[in-house]
């Protein structure tokens, strides 16, 4: 039997993190000593705490039951006082939020509620994959925002097309920004704002990156916005600020008629986040203050070692405000994706092409600081000497 895949799928291009996987085991079954800094994967475990919640509730035969999609009512609640507490923004526990298993899962399904075949959705380029494999699995035409230097990798929403405004019907924006490590400031959401209402366009705002912050910037949230909660909603995981990218909690929080929306797709898809899980990302929660301290003294570290160490070699790289990636201009001739094919071949050292993340991230590469300081020296030691002695 031919197997035919469906059109969808067709459309999509290689999921980009899946080949750098490929080549990553490539080169460490040749016995090669890599050094990874393409995904954004803490290298860190989860904190102990969270750890042994999870345990705990595990041995409770009563947890082992389906989850209610809309999440335990206890977990909204600590996740609308850590909106509070953090943002000083208010959400109702039980219509403003719903947990998701990781903010991804909420990007790529929310499309399904609101777009039907041939509507347009605004996407940032360069981005998140699934802003645009969300988009085509819903029939949606993808719009992209070119993210340029010249304007702090901001989306210029004055030379969006009225034309093309109004045939859209939903936007996803990022900040602080994934792969740019750039970040906004409250002007630009009330920007949004204000146009999204022109437009009658659905604002998705992932923030799955504030809390991984710089040189006293505090990145703000979508929702503190006046007029926010009229228009969009916003994602958030536990993922990056916990070490818990795999276990799969995240939210979305803000429209209450968006949020059902999402929560009729979810319904229809999955069972729930695992309640052991649940239960644990409310101990997160709790203590998100001092895990946030402790992991933003650790990153600033690694920015350092990589950032200062690549400017004193002779590759001018700028620092981020905010996230953990370090958005590099290339050099040398070279474009993002030879470039990273030749670090990887000269160097062992593993980075993101950025035309893997739109037609605009061509000229750079996407470096993670997820390895410690002895091996961000290690990278900076190795590309001076193939590169720059």
């Amino acid at each position: 039997m031919k197997v035919e895949f469906a059109d969808r799928i067709k459309q999509l291009p290689p999921y980009l993190f899946e080949e750098i996987d490929k080549a990553k085991q490539k080169a460490i079954r040749e016995g090669r000593p890599v050094i990874d800094l393409g995904v954004g994967d803490p290298d860190n475990p989860t904190p102990d705490f969270i750890v042994k919640k999870l345990q705990e509730a595990s041995t409770d035969p009563t947890t082992h039951k389906y989850a209610l999609n809309k999440g335990l009512k206890a977990l909204r609640k600590e996740m609308a006082i850590w909106y509070k507490e953090r943002f000083n923004v208010e959400l109702d526990q039980d219509t403003e939020i719903l947990p998701l298993l990781g903010s991804k899962d909420g990007i790529a399904h929310i499309p399904l509620a609101f777009i039907n075949p041939g509507d347009e959705v605004l996407i940032p380029d360069p981005g998140y994959p699934p802003y645009t494999s969300g988009t085509l699995f819903a029939g949606g035409k993808a719009r992209f925002m070119p993210l340029k230097a010249e304007n702090n990798f901001l989306p210029n929403l004055k030379d969006i097309d009225e034309r093309i405004a109004r045939k859209c019907k939903l936007m996803h924006l990022n900040y602080p920004n994934n792969p740019t490590g750039a970040v906004c400031d409250k002007s630009f959401y009330a920007e949004v704002i204000d146009f999204a209402k022109k437009y009658e366009i659905i604002v998705c705002a992932d923030s799955a990156y504030t809390e991984i912050s710089f040189d006293g910037f505090n990145p703000p949230s979508f929702l503190e916005l006046p007029g926010a909660k009229e228009v969009g909603v916003e994602f958030h995981s536990l993922s990056k600020t916990f070490n818990m990218t795999g276990w799969r909690v995240g939210m979305a929080a803000g429209n209450a008629d968006i949020v059902a929306g999402l929560a009729k797709i979810k319904s229809n898809v999955d069972s729930g986040i695992f309640t052991p899980i649940q239960i644990a990302a409310m101990e997160a929660l709790r203590n998100s203050k001092d895990i946030k301290r402790e992991f933003n003294q650790e990153y600033t570290l690694r920015r350092s070692a990589l950032i200062d160490g690549l400017n004193e070699v002779g590759w001018q790289v700028a620092k981020p405000l905010a996230t953990f990636y370090v958005w590099a201009p290339v050099f040398g001739g070279y474009d993002s994706a030879s470039l990273a094919k030749a670090l990887l071949e000269k160097t062992d050292i593993i980075v993101t092409p950025g035309i893997g993340f739109g037609k605009s991230g061509e000229g750079y590469v996407r470096m993670a600081l997820t390895v410690g300081v002895d091996k961000l020296k290690e990278v900076v030691s190795r590309i001076k000497t193939e590169f720059f002695s």
